[in-house]
Protein backbone atom coordinates (compact mmCIF):
# COMPACT_ATOMS: atom_id res chain seq x y z
CA UNK A 1 0.00 0.00 0.00
CA UNK A 2 1.13 3.27 -1.38
CA UNK A 3 1.95 6.11 1.43
CA UNK A 4 -1.02 8.32 -0.09
CA UNK A 5 -3.33 5.09 0.53
CA UNK A 6 -2.58 4.62 3.78
CA UNK A 7 -2.77 8.88 4.57
CA UNK A 8 -6.26 8.21 2.99
CA UNK A 9 -6.59 5.21 5.03
CA UNK A 10 -5.91 6.86 8.65
CA UNK A 11 -8.07 9.26 7.42
CA UNK A 12 -11.38 7.27 6.96
CA UNK A 13 -10.64 5.44 9.84
CA UNK A 14 -10.55 8.30 12.34
CA UNK A 15 -14.08 9.80 10.25
CA UNK A 16 -15.74 6.27 11.46
CA UNK A 17 -13.96 6.76 14.87
CA UNK A 18 -15.35 9.91 15.28
CA UNK A 19 -18.44 9.50 14.19
CA UNK A 20 -19.31 6.07 15.97
CA UNK A 21 -18.40 8.34 19.49
CA UNK A 22 -21.17 11.25 18.66
CA UNK A 23 -23.54 8.96 16.85
CA UNK A 24 -22.77 11.19 13.82
CA UNK A 25 -24.23 13.69 15.74
CA UNK A 26 -27.87 13.45 14.78
CA UNK A 27 -28.97 11.77 17.74
CA UNK A 28 -32.31 13.74 18.79
CA UNK A 29 -32.88 15.27 22.51
CA UNK A 30 -33.42 12.83 25.13
CA UNK A 31 -36.74 14.34 27.14
CA UNK A 32 -36.87 17.67 28.84
CA UNK A 33 -34.79 17.65 32.04
CA UNK A 34 -34.38 21.48 33.31
CA UNK A 35 -35.51 25.45 32.05
CA UNK A 36 -33.94 27.62 32.58
CA UNK A 37 -34.10 31.81 31.99
CA UNK A 38 -32.32 32.72 28.60
CA UNK A 39 -33.58 36.28 28.47
CA UNK A 40 -35.55 39.05 29.84
CA UNK A 41 -35.13 38.57 33.83
CA UNK A 42 -34.57 41.45 36.47
CA UNK A 43 -35.87 44.24 33.52
CA UNK A 44 -36.42 47.56 35.34
CA UNK A 45 -39.29 49.32 32.80
CA UNK A 46 -42.28 51.25 34.17
CA UNK A 47 -45.77 50.08 36.26
CA UNK A 48 -48.61 48.82 34.05
CA UNK A 49 -46.49 49.16 30.70
CA UNK A 50 -45.29 45.75 28.89
CA UNK A 51 -41.35 45.20 29.24
CA UNK A 52 -39.07 46.05 26.08
CA UNK A 53 -37.81 42.76 26.23
CA UNK A 54 -39.40 39.54 26.22
CA UNK A 55 -38.87 36.68 28.61
CA UNK A 56 -37.35 33.68 27.25
CA UNK A 57 -36.16 30.29 28.61
CA UNK A 58 -34.37 27.32 27.19
CA UNK A 59 -35.59 23.70 28.11
CA UNK A 60 -32.38 21.07 28.17
CA UNK A 61 -32.12 17.69 28.26
CA UNK A 62 -29.67 15.29 30.18
CA UNK A 63 -26.71 16.00 28.28
CA UNK A 64 -27.52 20.06 27.96
CA UNK A 65 -29.11 19.54 24.47
CA UNK A 66 -32.08 22.03 23.96
CA UNK A 67 -35.29 20.31 23.49
CA UNK A 68 -37.81 21.60 20.66
CA UNK A 69 -41.39 20.88 21.11
CA UNK A 70 -41.69 21.63 24.45
CA UNK A 71 -44.64 23.06 25.94
CA UNK A 72 -43.86 26.35 28.30
CA UNK A 73 -46.25 27.69 31.00
CA UNK A 74 -46.03 31.10 32.12
CA UNK A 75 -47.46 32.62 34.99
CA UNK A 76 -47.31 35.32 37.47
CA UNK A 77 -46.62 34.39 40.73
CA UNK A 78 -46.59 37.92 42.54
CA UNK A 79 -47.02 41.09 42.11
CA UNK A 80 -50.42 43.50 41.52
CA UNK A 81 -53.08 41.31 39.41
CA UNK A 82 -52.44 43.97 36.57
CA UNK A 83 -49.53 42.23 35.71
CA UNK A 84 -49.94 39.58 32.99
CA UNK A 85 -47.97 37.01 30.87
CA UNK A 86 -49.25 36.99 26.89
CA UNK A 87 -49.26 34.03 25.49
CA UNK A 88 -49.77 31.65 28.89
CA UNK A 89 -48.42 29.26 26.94
CA UNK A 90 -45.80 29.06 24.24
CA UNK A 91 -43.71 26.06 23.04
CA UNK A 92 -40.13 25.67 22.30
CA UNK A 93 -38.54 26.26 18.88
CA UNK A 94 -35.69 24.52 17.20
CA UNK A 95 -33.10 25.76 19.71
CA UNK A 96 -35.45 24.99 22.85
CA UNK A 97 -35.98 28.40 23.25
CA UNK A 98 -39.71 29.71 24.17
CA UNK A 99 -40.47 33.25 24.91
CA UNK A 100 -44.01 35.54 26.32
CA UNK A 101 -44.34 38.96 26.64
CA UNK A 102 -44.83 40.63 30.05
CA UNK A 103 -46.80 43.60 31.00
CA UNK A 104 -45.66 44.61 35.15
CA UNK A 105 -48.44 45.64 36.79
CA UNK A 106 -48.39 48.27 39.68
CA UNK A 107 -46.45 46.75 42.10
CA UNK A 108 -42.74 47.66 42.35
CA UNK A 109 -41.86 43.82 41.85
CA UNK A 110 -43.21 41.39 39.97
CA UNK A 111 -42.47 37.57 39.67
CA UNK A 112 -43.34 34.91 36.97
CA UNK A 113 -42.68 31.29 36.40
CA UNK A 114 -41.98 29.25 33.50
CA UNK A 115 -43.04 25.77 34.03
CA UNK A 116 -42.74 22.40 32.13
CA UNK A 117 -44.85 19.46 32.88
CA UNK A 118 -43.10 16.75 34.50
CA UNK A 119 -40.51 19.48 35.86
CA UNK A 120 -40.13 20.05 39.84
CA UNK A 121 -38.51 23.47 39.37
CA UNK A 122 -39.87 26.24 37.12
CA UNK A 123 -37.82 28.92 36.15
CA UNK A 124 -38.33 31.89 37.34
CA UNK A 125 -37.97 35.93 36.85
CA UNK A 126 -37.71 39.04 38.85
CA UNK A 127 -38.79 42.45 37.36
CA UNK A 128 -39.27 45.63 38.62
CA UNK A 129 -41.34 48.67 38.29
CA UNK A 130 -41.26 52.41 38.75
CA UNK A 131 -43.51 55.51 38.30
CA UNK A 132 -42.22 56.79 34.07
CA UNK A 133 -40.94 60.52 33.90
CA UNK A 134 -43.40 63.33 33.41
CA UNK A 135 -40.92 65.24 31.44
CA UNK A 136 -37.40 65.35 29.74
CA UNK A 137 -34.47 67.50 29.04
CA UNK A 138 -32.52 66.77 25.65
CA UNK A 139 -29.40 68.90 24.78
CA UNK A 140 -28.28 69.17 21.55
CA UNK A 141 -24.28 69.55 22.21
CA UNK A 142 -21.20 68.02 20.74
CA UNK A 143 -22.93 66.96 17.64
CA UNK A 144 -25.28 65.02 19.75
CA UNK A 145 -28.28 64.52 21.34
CA UNK A 146 -27.50 64.61 25.24
CA UNK A 147 -29.14 61.74 26.49
CA UNK A 148 -29.61 59.62 23.41
CA UNK A 149 -32.58 57.81 24.60
CA UNK A 150 -35.14 59.37 27.15
CA UNK A 151 -38.70 57.77 28.00
CA UNK A 152 -41.63 59.80 29.38
CA UNK A 153 -45.36 59.39 29.91
CA UNK A 154 -48.32 60.39 27.95
CA UNK A 155 -48.71 63.79 28.31
CA UNK A 156 -45.19 64.31 29.40
CA UNK A 157 -43.18 67.15 27.91
CA UNK A 158 -39.80 66.25 25.86
CA UNK A 159 -37.55 69.59 25.54
CA UNK A 160 -34.46 69.85 23.31
CA UNK A 161 -32.28 72.78 23.50
CA UNK A 162 -29.41 73.72 21.43
CA UNK A 163 -25.75 74.23 22.99
CA UNK A 164 -23.10 73.65 20.36
CA UNK A 165 -21.92 77.01 20.21
CA UNK A 166 -21.79 78.35 16.36
CA UNK A 167 -22.65 74.69 14.76
CA UNK A 168 -26.22 74.62 13.52
CA UNK A 169 -28.20 71.15 13.91
CA UNK A 170 -31.82 70.53 13.09
CA UNK A 171 -34.54 68.62 14.26
CA UNK A 172 -36.50 65.97 12.42
CA UNK A 173 -38.56 63.63 12.75
CA UNK A 174 -39.60 59.80 10.61
CA UNK A 175 -42.84 59.81 8.76
CA UNK A 176 -43.79 56.60 10.17
CA UNK A 177 -43.15 57.90 14.27
CA UNK A 178 -47.17 57.99 15.53
CA UNK A 179 -48.68 61.02 15.33
CA UNK A 180 -49.13 63.66 16.48
CA UNK A 181 -45.28 64.80 16.73
CA UNK A 182 -43.40 67.65 16.91
CA UNK A 183 -42.79 69.78 13.78
CA UNK A 184 -39.30 69.36 11.80
CA UNK A 185 -36.87 72.36 12.49
CA UNK A 186 -34.97 74.44 10.59
CA UNK A 187 -31.31 74.96 10.61
CA UNK A 188 -30.38 76.89 13.68
CA UNK A 189 -27.65 77.13 16.36
CA UNK A 190 -29.93 78.40 19.82
CA UNK A 191 -33.04 78.00 20.98
CA UNK A 192 -34.84 75.34 22.22
CA UNK A 193 -38.73 73.51 21.35
CA UNK A 194 -41.18 71.77 23.83
CA UNK A 195 -43.42 68.98 22.65
CA UNK A 196 -45.95 67.18 24.63
CA UNK A 197 -46.50 63.28 23.53
CA UNK A 198 -50.33 62.14 23.92
CA UNK A 199 -49.96 58.84 22.07
CA UNK A 200 -47.98 55.85 23.45
CA UNK A 201 -44.86 54.58 20.73
CA UNK A 202 -41.46 55.10 20.08
CA UNK A 203 -40.08 58.38 18.66
CA UNK A 204 -37.15 58.44 16.21
CA UNK A 205 -35.38 61.88 16.37
CA UNK A 206 -32.38 62.96 13.96
CA UNK A 207 -30.30 66.04 12.55
CA UNK A 208 -30.42 66.36 8.85
CA UNK A 209 -27.62 67.75 8.76
CA UNK A 210 -25.09 65.25 10.70
CA UNK A 211 -25.19 61.90 9.66
CA UNK A 212 -25.39 59.63 12.43
CA UNK A 213 -26.31 62.39 15.10
CA UNK A 214 -30.05 60.37 16.38
CA UNK A 215 -31.91 59.86 19.73
CA UNK A 216 -35.37 58.21 20.69
CA UNK A 217 -38.57 59.18 22.32
CA UNK A 218 -40.09 56.36 23.99
CA UNK A 219 -43.92 56.82 25.46
CA UNK A 220 -45.17 54.80 28.00
CA UNK A 221 -49.18 54.91 29.54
Amino acid sequence: MTRRHLARWGMLVGTVWASGCNGGGTQPPGPPTDVMPSGGDRQSWYFNNPLPTPLSVTVLDVSGRPVPGVVVTWSVTSGDSSGAVNPAQSPTDANGIASTSDSVGSSTIQRVSATVSGLPSPAQFSEFATTPPTSAEVTLMNFAFNPQNSVVQTGGTVTWTWNDGTAKHTLNFNSTDPTPRPPDTPQQASGSVAFTFTTVGTYNFFCSIHQGMMGKVTVVH
